[in-house]
This record gives structure tokens, sequence and C-alpha cells, in this order.
């Protein structure tokens, strides 16, 4: 399979995947199958998935077909193969003929069983945030030339920025939501705080020491208690007193 002189297959146009994509696994479901789809030529169809490698066991968290997730698992059965080594040792590998590649003997036998005689690794690189790789499977010996293998690995590269980014951005989006949690708890504990002051016309830290011991006494976490006494507060004349 060669890129018959068209110099940019395959075609896959990264950022319009991912503007069209609403999450990141959408988004890798559309990459493997925009690259299944372009190296598709002649007849000669390929299967493409990502598989995460997990401490325990790999997993594929996309695909661009059924068939390319049950090829994955003959991979993860035998625990090696082209794919996982690319995953592991981050850097491609290629098994042009399973019938004459020594590499994973049990697994190239497998793998012709299933009607698999070629099979391309390209590791994501995202930087010690997960490791990952793309898994292509051709049912023809030698389906790949340097030219194309050039071209999957300048995607799988730039798909690689792409989820770094979203990984980075998940994980600012779930530091901003603590921060936020833990500003409004502390706006509802001050708050509760400025409550008993008034109530028991004691210091703040008598009234921080009453509010804790509460929360202690009953078991309420202080967050918790300081919410529901501003709440209640809220609502209506101070009733709630924590006497202690």
């Amino acid at each position: 399979m060669t890129e018959n002189g068209t110099g940019d297959r395959p075609g896959v146009g990264l950022q319009e995947l991912l503007l069209e994509s609403e999450d990141i696994s959408v988004f890798l479901d559309a990459f493997t199958a925009a690259i299944a789809q372009a190296l598709t030529a002649d007849g000669e169809e390929v299967w493409c998935a990502v598989t995460l490698l997990r401490p325990k066991r790999s997993i594929t968290v996309a695909s661009s077909s059924p068939r390319a997730e049950a090829l994955d698992e003959i991979q993860y059965h035998y625990g090696d193969g082209p794919c996982l080594t690319a995953a592991r040792e981050h850097r491609t590998v290629y098994l042009r003929d399973v019938h004459t590649d020594p590499r994973w003997p049990a697994y190239g036998r497998a793998a012709a069983e299933n009607g698999i005689l070629s099979a391309l690794g390209v590791p994501f690189e995202l930087g010690g945030e997960a490791t990952a790789g793309l898994d292509v499977y051709a049912d023809v010996p030698d389906a790949f030339d340097q030219a194309v293998l050039d071209v999957v690995e300048r995607h799988v590269a730039e798909a690689s920025t792409i989820l770094r980014l979203a990984v980075r951005l998940a994980r600012h989006r779930d530091i901003e939501a603590d921060l936020r949690t833990a500003m409004e708890s502390r706006t509802s504990i001050d708050l509760a705080v400025g409550i008993i002051m008034g109530q028991n016309r004691c210091s703040q830290e008598r009234a921080f020491e009453i509010l804790r011991a509460a929360s202690s006494h009953r078991n309420v976490k202080l967050r918790d208690l300081a919410a529901e006494l501003v709440d209640t507060v809220g609502k209506g004349p101070a009733t709630t007193h924590f006497d202690v």
C-alpha cells in the first residue's frame, strides 16, 4: 500500500476532527476511522485502533471498527506483539509479514489465522501522561511503504500534541473545580463563624472552636455544617445556636 504519488496520504484533518468531536473518546474514534479510510486503497482494507497501556491490563480506547478491537484482543491475549511493543518502548514497530518475521511467533500465527498478515504500531508521545499507541492491521504482507509510515507517524505525533493538551486541560478543569469548591467552603465557614459570633457574642477564635466542636459532635463535615447554618439563617431569623 503506497502513497500513489499524493505526497500527503493519509489525509487526516486533525483540527477539523477535534472541532467536530464532543470529547476525546469521540475524537480518537474519528481519528482511527480517518486513518483507516485514508490507508484503504485498491480494495486493500486496513483496521485501526488505539491501545492504552494500564498497569495490569491493556485496553482499546478507540477503534475504526469492531474488527479492529477484536484484532487488538489477540495481542492482549498473548501479552505481546508489534503494537504493544511500540507503546511500551516508544518506537514505531512494523511487522511486515507474520509468516517470515521471527518476532512474536505465537501472536504471528494467531494473527494469520484471523486474516492479518502485517501490522504497524506507532506510539503516542504523551509526556508521561499515559502510554498509548496506534495499531494498524492489514490483510496483505508489506502493506505499507516508508512514505506511508512517515505520514502515519506525523499524524500520530500531531494527535499526541492534542491529547497531551486535552489531558492537561481536563486536569486544569478538575483543579479549578476543586479550588472553586474550596473557596465556596471557605466562604461558608467564614459566614458561619460570623453568625456564631453574633449569636454568642464571642470572639472569632471562640466562634470557630464552637463550629468545629459541633462538627465533631454531630459527625458532619465542617463545610457542610457551615453551609447548613448559613442556609438556615438566610431563610429567616437566626434561631440555630451551637452551644457546647
